[in-house]
């Protein structure tokens, strides 16, 4: 029973950082563009 009181606030603190990272990548356009980033590799440059 102790252990919850460890891996609750972990648990909680997790989610938290992975809503803050997903965030600061919608936030910085890393899925603006997703198409042209699949042609991108099919031109020659």
């Amino acid at each position: 029973m102790d252990i919850l009181f460890l891996l609750i606030p972990l648990s909680v603190a997790l989610v938290l950082l992975i809503l803050v990272g997903l965030w600061w990548a919608i936030d910085s356009g890393q899925f603006e563009s997703i198409e042209q980033e699949g042609e991108r590799i099919l031109r020659n440059d």
